[in-house]
């Protein structure tokens, strides 16, 4: 009796041995074309990295603005290209530090950010027209980003010399992660006027960052991963169309995230079969004709959920494979993981190491010699092949329920990757999934480690430091600009015009954020599984 081939992570079969046969039939000209040129399978850029390598970022932010700022100075020192930033789950869902909703929460995964104050603390000494700062933020990715520009200003750098990205992806929030704050229909409202506002006065940034990471964090598989997130994308594009908005003036900034798992080859094959599946929808669905609004260029993490607490060391071997794949799989920037994740913040020992991973690859490999070495592969095709198909089925699915909105509303994305989450938990609680040192090659006694912590006094210090800025404000000034805001919101006008006078009148974020929970409310989900 014959075994079971094995599967990839999507389900689908890898055979024990691909050749010609394989691609039979197959055109390289049409499925990969040329570097550089639709459709985009072999990278978006015709050089690729043999001119210069990706822009090697790392995620970083803890504790209080001026805890954060000493570490971007010292990833900058080390040779880090861009700057990351990790907010704390109070400023993600738009609350203050001194908010009864943040107790226990500020400065834990993230650094507190409450006022244009912090902000000029965070990136005190950076100059920012000369670095590249993406900011993991989503319902209030438009306050964020007005701060940044703001501090930009106070540092007489003029915001078309600003760049970077706001992840601003509010539909995998109702997925996978779960900070959103207002409903899908005033989110999306909010996310086409950052597109307005940036081609206005911040044309260099990117608008959105459309994330499958988080989507692979919850669980998702490789296929459901690229499909629920151009899902997503393909959503936003249609807002933006429907506001009034060409779309070749908004989407050539529009940027995406995935995770970069250990299993190679398919990592590989889904980046190249994301890049053929937009380029494809762009031109064909919404009449695109800037190239650049058909290239889908991306941000890659390596994939956090794989990292073990047990043997943590070990992980610095499954970030290296996980970092190798995104570069073979054509990543515009990168950030690796430190090894002692699943155990705590990273230390600045681990943050470098991380980062010397990226350099190791970059500068001591041969792997940005060429472009798109696995180019005509038998497997790496195939892969790429399979996937797409299953990608598209997918998104057909979504499609048929009325689009991403449609679907996140009755459940679906997020009923899918809960049940591929259980399903691969299950394979590693009976063992069918090999983890290095839980379930298999396990110590019998564990080495200690002392993880980075945060001071928990930082939550009084963000609370007095806000007393004293609502002391020292002019309150009508602040008072006036949220109701002009609040105006802004009820009817149709721009609404980040309004947010950054209150912004830069040193309104809080959360007073902004309730300023406009009181107009569009708040979201909450119906759980249907």
């Amino acid at each position: 009796m014959a075994a079971e081939p094995r599967r990839t992570e999507s389900g689908l079969p890898i055979e024990p041995v691909y050749g010609p046969e394989t691609l039979a039939g197959f055109d390289a000209a049409s499925r990969l074309g040329a570097p550089g040129q639709y459709p985009f399978t072999r990278g978006v850029y015709p050089t690729m990295y043999t001119g210069k390598p990706w822009t090697m970022r790392q995620y970083a932010g803890f504790g209080t603005a001026a805890e954060s700022n000493a570490r971007y100075k010292q990833l900058i020192a080390n040779g880090t290209m861009g700057l990351s930033v990790a907010f704390d789950l109070p400023t993600q869902m738009g609350y203050d530090s001194d908010a009864a909703i943040s107790h226990g929460e500020v400065g834990k995964v993230g650094v507190a950010v409450d006022s244009v104050e912090d902000m000029s603390v965070l990136f005190g000494g950076i100059p920012l027209g000369e670095v590249s700062t993406s900011m993991t933020i989503n319902a209030p990715g438009s306050l964020l980003l007005l701060l940044y520009q703001l501090v930009g200003e106070a540092q007489g750098v003029p915001s078309n010399r600003l760049t970077g990205t706001i992840q601003n992806d509010v539909l995998k929030e109702y997925i996978a992660r779960g900070t959103y704050i207002f409903p899908p229909k005033p989110s999306l409202r909010l996310i086409a006027d950052v597109f307005q506002y940036c081609r206005a006065e911040i044309p260099k940034w990117n608008t959105i960052s459309i994330s499958g990471y988080h989507m692979a964090e919850a669980g998702a598989n490789p296929a459901q991963e690229i499909a629920f997130t151009l899902a997503n994308g393909i959503e936003y594009v249609r807002t933006a169309v429907a506001a009034g908005m060409d779309v070749d003036d908004f989407a050539p900034r529009l940027s995406f995230f995935f995770v970069s798992r250990t299993t190679l080859l398919e990592e590989v094959a889904k980046f190249r079969a994301a890049r053929r599946i937009w380029a494809r929808v762009m031109k064909e669905e919404f009449g695109a004709k800037n190239p650049k609004s058909q290239m889908l260029r991306f941000h890659t993490q390596t994939a956090g959920v794989q990292l073990t607490a047990q043997q943590p060391e070990v992980n610095l071997v499954r970030v290296s494979v996980q970092a190798l794949a995104a570069v073979l799989g054509g990543t515009q920037s990168l950030h690796t993981n430190s090894f002692d994740e699943a155990i705590a913040l990273p230390t600045e020992k681990s943050a470098r190491l991380a980062l010397r991973t990226q350099q190791v690859l970059a500068f001591e490999t041969d792997i940005t010699a060429t472009v798109d070495p696995f180019a005509g592969s038998y497997v790496v095709e195939a892969m790429t092949d399979e996937l797409e198909a299953a990608a598209l089925e997918l998104m057909a699915k979504v499609e048929d329920m009325g689009g991403a909105v449609a679907a996140i509303e009755q459940g679906y994305q997020k009923g899918e990757i809960e049940r591929t989450a259980y399903r691969i938990q299950q394979e590693q609680d009976s063992g069918a999934r090999t983890v290095v040192g839980v379930n298999r090659f396990q110590l019998a006694e564990e080495e200690p480690y002392e993880p980075l912590r945060v001071d928990p006094a930082i939550e009084a210090q963000q609370a007095e430091r806000l007393a004293r800025l609502r002391a020292d404000r002019d309150s009508s000034a602040v008072d006036r600009a949220l109701t002009s805001l609040r105006k802004a919101a009820e009817g149709s006008d721009n609404v980040l015009y309004p947010m950054k006078e209150a912004l830069a009148a040193r309104a809080t974020v959360g007073e902004v954020c309730d300023a406009l929970r009181g107009v569009w409310g708040t979201y909450t989900p119906v759980d249907r599984f």
